[in-house]
């Protein structure tokens, strides 16, 4: 399967029930899910999103 990935930076101001809630939102909307999170002494994190990449098109939508 191929995947599309969207690197995202969270500010350390932001705090992890605020991240949660964000990605949360993501994830039901836009069909991201979580691939991968780090977190810096800073409080920053670095999240990395992916998806898989729709090879067909979708049903009912003209090209």
């Amino acid at each position: 399967m191929d995947y599309e990935y969207a690197p995202l930076r969270l500010p350390p101001d932001v705090d992890r029930l605020t991240a949660a809630a964000q990605l949360a939102i993501q994830a039901e909307f836009s069909g991201w899910e979580l691939a991968r999170v780090r977190l810096f002494r800073d409080g920053t994190r670095q999240v990395v999103l992916r998806r898989r990449i729709a090879r067909q098109p979708q049903p009912g939508l003209s090209t």
